[in-house]
């Protein structure tokens, strides 16, 4: 698991950034302002949870559990969804593609929650 992520937080922290530099240079003078924005958001939430990606790593280490696998699984799989979605409705304009993005919300929400709970059951473990 901790592996695993690491790799995950590395591979999505590289392309963020490379995507990002690609959207700032390449894409400025092909896209319109508004599809920019929208690609610069996918950007920021794969970035957000490429970071978060490595804090579960580092977490998995000291208090492992199923939930922070789920926690981590579903972080990738909206990276996936929600900025996969966005990248792919801007570098294509098939705005259909939108409605995949709010089931990458979802999961980067599912995500969230599961972290919560796996801190909630913390409580009961001496410090």
């Amino acid at each position: 698991m901790v592996r695993g992520f690491l790799l995950l937080a590395a591979f999505f922290g590289f392309t963020g950034v490379g995507l990002g530099a690609f959207a700032a240079h390449a894409l400025k003078d092909q896209l319109s302002p508004e599809y920019l924005a929208v690609f610069q958001t996918g950007v920021h939430y794969q970035m957000l949870h490429a970071l978060a990606l490595l804090a579960l790593a580092l977490l998995a280490r000291q208090l492992p559990g199923r939930l922070l696998l789920a926690a981590g699984s579903l972080f990738a799989l909206g990276i996936g969804l929600f900025s996969g979605s966005l990248y792919a409705l801007t570098l294509s304009g098939i705005s259909a593609l939108g409605m995949i993005t709010p089931l990458g919300g979802l999961a980067f929400l599912a995500g969230w929650l599961c972290l919560g709970v796996h801190a909630w059951r913390l409580s009961s473990v001496p410090a």
